[in-house]
Formats: C-alpha cells, structure tokens, sequence
C-alpha cells in the first residue's frame, strides 16, 4: 500500500508510531505508566465518573443530538418484560425483562475517536487540499460517507482501536472551578499555569488531564430541562486560539483530554487558527494533529472534592468507550479510583 502521506502536519505525530498507527497518544499507556497509576490507588475508592446517560436531557443543548430511547423486544409476540415463562412452559417459574436501546454516540459523557474531526491538508505535497484524519487516513475511502448511508462509518479510525487498550493509566485532575465559578472564561495557556502553580499541579508524559469547571453540577440542576443558552455561556473552556496552550497540549506528553464541559473549547466560536479557520481549533490539534482523544460531558464534581479534601490531584482513571466497530464516537462509564 501506497504511504498515505507525503508530508505530515506541522507538530504533527503523523507516523511517530508507525505509517498504519490508530492509536496516538494512547501509545504512551504502556504497562509502566499503568503500574505507575496503580500506586496512586492510597483508599481504594472509586468515582463513576460518567453522566446519566439521559443528560443533559432533550436536544435543546446539542440539537443534531438526541436522549436514549428503551424500545421493546419481543418473545413469541409478546413485549419482554416481565415476560412469564409459564405461558410458554407450564409449571416454569421464571420471569424475564429484556429490551432494546437506541443511543447516540455522543450525546452525553462520551469520547471523541479521530475520525471525528478531520481537516483539509495537501497531505501528498502537491498543492492539493483533501480532506484527512489522523495519519492521513482519508474521507470517503477509510471513514465512508456522506453518499451513501450504506458505506457511512470509520473503517480505519473508529472508536474500536481506543477500546481495545482498556484507556487505563495515571489521571490528573485540575479542578478550574474554584478559580474561575460558573462564568465563562476561556482559558489560555497563561491563566491555566497560573492554575497549576497555585494547585501544586504535575503533569508528566502519558498522563491522562481531566478539568473540571463545573458544568456537571448546572446540567444536573437543571433536571433534564437544560437552559441551553445558560449552559453555552457558563463555565470554564479551554482557549483553542491560544497558540500556546496548543503548543503546551503538544509538548506536555498528555495522551488525552477529559473534562465535564461540551466540547473542551468553545463551539460556538470560530476565526482563524492554525491550519487555516477554524471553529474547532482544539479539536484539530487534538484530534487531527496529536492523536489526543478527548472527552466530554463527564461527571467530575464528587472526585474533585475528594481529592481537594486529601490535597490530591492523581488518580488511577479507566475509562474504555464501547468496543463498536465503524463509530465515531461512544459514550463511557469512566472509573477513577484513589
């Protein structure tokens, strides 16, 4: 097979793990850096750190998105519920419940894989612009559509490959929300130091970054009846047009980036970046560029107070998505244990 490539983005990780690699920074999660995240289990409590899956609740927040839906299943034409065997056997004791669920991929706690977002790049160096995803991996051949619905998926690239490592290593929480409160900021590189410094925060090369700014608990009260234009203004982001934050996002080694808000960065902004435009510019750095999943909509609020009361910020985090073969995404249950 032809390289897919000729020329690679600038501060990319495009083949640093070989022509064919899937998986980006989820490399750094090596058996080493797993027994590392294992030390840091002191009580060994665990935090579910995944959302209701029926939150936010509606589409008000996301409206290409829409809440799980249990739909029925049928024995011998009869709904699957609380089914009474005796009917089929007689004398049987048994009673059954079983059911159906639809559910999209990204509509609460979830991951992003990298065929999520994408970017036009003249990756064969011939002045060309085409449409790529990590490593090189091509729209309309390795991840189908949008023609035809039949071929729509990621055959290279989909959330599978994040599933089979287990994503299991050291997480770092950093906790934003006592420092900046519910209003929207967008934070750049300095103002996130700055943080760091004052919460004693170390980050070393394969560790997992989770932020947490409060969302959670606003998405929570609100009841399954979000207030979308509150939510879109509230709350910490990170700043994707800080060329230095993109540039600490590179250089720090971390291999993904969690948090409980939408998105990381703010959605609704756009302007130039680097790449070109861009509305997503974190996304592409992440994504695109490093091969750094990220996380979204995560429920952080309980781990973050018990670690702020132990004057803690490590923890072991496992945070698989579903192993569905073609997604671009999926929703998880992350587990963090200290």
């Amino acid at each position: 097979m032809a390289k897919r490539w000729a020329q690679r983005p600038e501060g990319s990780t495009w083949g640093d793990w070989g022509d064919d690699d899937q998986l980006g920074r989820l490399n750094l999660l090596t058996p080493e850096r797993r027994l590392a995240a294992a030390l840091e289990i002191h009580e060994g409590l665990a935090f579910c750190l995944s959302m209701p899956l029926d939150m936010p609740g509606g589409n008000a927040v996301n409206p290409k998105r829409q809440p799980p839906h249990l739909g029925p299943v049928f024995q011998n034409g009869e709904h699957y519920y609380n089914f009474d065997w005796d009917a089929v056997y007689p004398g049987m004791k048994d009673i059954t419940s079983d059911e159906c669920m639809t559910l999209y991929s990204q509509y609460s706690t979830q991951w992003d894989s990298f065929a999520h977002v994408g970017c036009l790049f003249d990756v064969m160096d011939d002045g060309n612009e085409v449409p790529v995803y990590y490593n090189g991996y091509r729209a309309n051949e390795d991840i189908g559509g949008p023609d035809s619905i039949a071929d729509m998926g990621a055959k290279s690239l989909g959330i599978e490959n994040m599933a089979t490592t287990g994503v299991q290593g050291r997480g770092v929480l950093v906790d934003l929300h006592p420092h900046f409160g519910d209003e929207r900021v967008a934070v750049s590189y300095d103002m996130l130091m700055d943080v760091f410094a004052k919460d004693g925060i170390i980050i070393e090369e394969g560790d997992m970054f989770l932020f947490h700014t409060g969302w959670d608990d606003m998405i929570l009260s609100m009841k399954g009846d979000p207030d979308a234009k509150k939510l879109h203004s509230s709350c910490a982001v990170l700043d994707g047009f800080d060329q230095r934050l993109l540039d600490w996002i590179a250089e720090s080694g971390i291999s993904i980036i969690a948090t409980d808000n939408m998105a990381v960065e703010d959605s609704h902004a756009q302007g130039e970046a680097r790449g070109g435009c861009s509305r997503l510019p974190l996304h592409r750095q992440c994504l695109f560029r490093l091969g750094v999943h990220l996380g979204e909509i995560w429920y952080l609020s309980e781990l973050a107070e018990a670690l702020h009361e132990r004057g803690r910020s490590r923890f072991m985090l496992t945070a698989p998505p579903l192993r569905m073969p073609g997604a671009v995404g999926s929703p998880s249950t992350p587990v963090a244990t200290i």
